[in-house]
């Protein structure tokens, strides 16, 4: 389970999250914000910076900054590479009673590391995620799924069939409670459709065969997918969420950002991300958003009734 260390019971001025559960990392450092947002006054007590590329300079002057006419400064540091971590330690050394810090780190951090030590010395708290496992995944999903209007067995099923990782957890546990909320029934039926994980493995062999074009294994893919009971618009959303996530990724890649920086601003496992920073290198933007067109067009085709599912996505592979 997550450990934390550092001072009493109040919350310092200056907390460091880190650890390789990414999605606990940043909720626990949103709940935090959210609490010292609300005696804020302005938009101006806020400052989020993104931590990619930010440089200890920068950070000292923003920490060192007076309010304006907040009560404090709040200052939110987000998604700080872990191997850049240390390089921000400066920017603590001096941190004024009207400022309040916050840094998240993607990864997990030593004792040893300069920036928490850093922390430390000002006083601070690091608290670390571990990468939850076994029981300690099941019982967050159970308390999960009901604490989103879901039941435990339903959240005994995502643990079964989902990638062990709580950003996707989460994901699929709120495409089931916007179902729900939809007013649809959600029947076991419906939840076997709906969890995508249930075959992540396959998805992935699926769309790590997509580009530059749909390849033999592709369609093999996506045939045994459906066969498996996957709905055919399922596997086309799927498809839809890789090209759109390479497209995005090919679009910070001409403005220069590096694969560090890319995984640090996204929610996709840094793994997938990767994958699609590869991908995006050789990808014509053009031609992403045609397959894109293409199967919104076929969706449309399918819920209108003017094409079968299943034969309409084997058209569908030979567009993109």
């Amino acid at each position: 389970m997550p450990r934390a260390t550092g001072a009493g019971a109040a919350t310092p001025r200056v907390v460091l999250f880190h650890g390789e559960e990414r999605f606990l990392v940043e909720q626990k450092a949103r709940e935090l914000v959210d609490a010292w947002a609300k005696d804020l006054v302005s938009d101006f007590g806020l400052e989020p910076i993104e931590g990619a590329s930010l440089q200890a300079a920068r950070l000292r002057d923003s920490i060192l900054q007076a309010p304006f006419i907040d009560p404090y400064r709040a200052i939110w540091v987000k998604g700080v590479p872990a191997a850049r971590a240390e390089s921000l330690a400066p920017a603590l050394a001096e941190v004024p009673p009207t400022t309040k810090v916050v840094i998240t780190v993607i990864g997990r951090l030593t004792s040893a590391n300069k920036l928490v030590k850093a922390v430390a010395a000002a006083g601070g708290r690091t608290d670390e995620s571990q990468r939850l496992k076994g029981r300690a995944l099941n019982d967050w999903t159970a308390n999960r799924a009901e604490e989103i209007g879901l039941t435990r067995q339903i959240g005994a099923q995502v643990s079964r069939v989902t990638h062990p990782d709580l950003g996707v957890v989460e994901s699929e546990l709120q495409k089931l409670a916007a179902y729900k909320a939809s007013g649809s029934k959600l029947t076991q039926e419906a939840v076997n459709d709906l969890l995508a994980g249930a075959r992540e493995d396959e998805i992935f062999r699926l769309t790590d065969n997509l580009l530059p074009h749909p390849s033999a294994q592709a369609w093999s893919v996506a045939r045994n997918l459906v066969r498996s009971g996957i709905q055919p618009t399922s596997v086309a959303y799927r498809m839809a969420r890789h090209l759109a996530l390479v497209l995005e990724v090919r679009a910070k890649q001409e403005r220069g950002e590096s694969l560090s920086a890319i995984q640090g601003e996204m929610a996709e496992h840094s793994f997938v991300v990767q994958k699609a920073f590869e991908s995006a290198r050789t990808a014509d933007p053009d031609q992403l958003e045609a397959s894109l067109n293409a199967i919104r067009d076929y969706e449309f085709e399918v819920k209108s009734g003017q094409v079968d599912a299943e034969l309409g996505l084997e058209v569908l592979l030979t567009k993109l």
